[in-house]
């Protein structure tokens, strides 16, 4: 068994958030469940950031620095959202597919003077986009409208 065969279910995880993301409408993208909390927007946005973040800076040193530029001012609309989100998933996609078992147990030097697995990171990336997508589609019911049922 491959690291791409092992995340595989990441696919239907991406499909259920892009299905969330189509189910907000325009005026959507700022609405905030409450007073401080990140807007929907936002949310999507630091999904995208994390797992560009994560992949090419922690792991293949390929950015000097946690990306920036993911904010509304950049990405204004749900579809440029959403093509950062498929941009950013499809180089992670390559680098799995890409990867062996060995690779997956390897250990990696972050950038903030800690160590850990590849593996633990691939999931960590995961389940943080799996959280996201459960608070995205707990708004899509504060806004009156059908969550992902997934």
């Amino acid at each position: 068994m491959k690291p791409e065969d092992i995340f595989a279910h990441w696919k239907l995880v991406r499909r259920g958030l892009i299905e969330i993301v189509e189910k907000f409408q325009e005026e959507d993208l700022h609405f905030s469940p409450f007073e401080s909390a990140w807007s929907v927007g936002e949310i999507l946005l630091h999904i995208a950031n994390a797992e560009q973040g994560w992949f090419r800076y922690a792991v293949t040193g390929e950015f000097d620095a946690w990306p920036g530029g993911h904010t509304l001012e950049h990405y204004p609309t749900f579809e440029s959202i959403k093509s950062l989100l498929t941009d950013v998933h499809d180089w992670t996609e390559s680098y799995i597919s890409r990867m062996s078992l060995e690779d997956y147990q390897r250990v990696v030097d972050l950038p903030w003077d800690e160590q850990i697995h590849l593996g633990w990171i691939i999931w960590h990336v995961l389940e943080h986009e799996i959280h996201h997508r459960g608070e995205l589609s707990l708004i899509l019911g504060i806004l009156g409208r059908e969550g992902l049922d997934v």
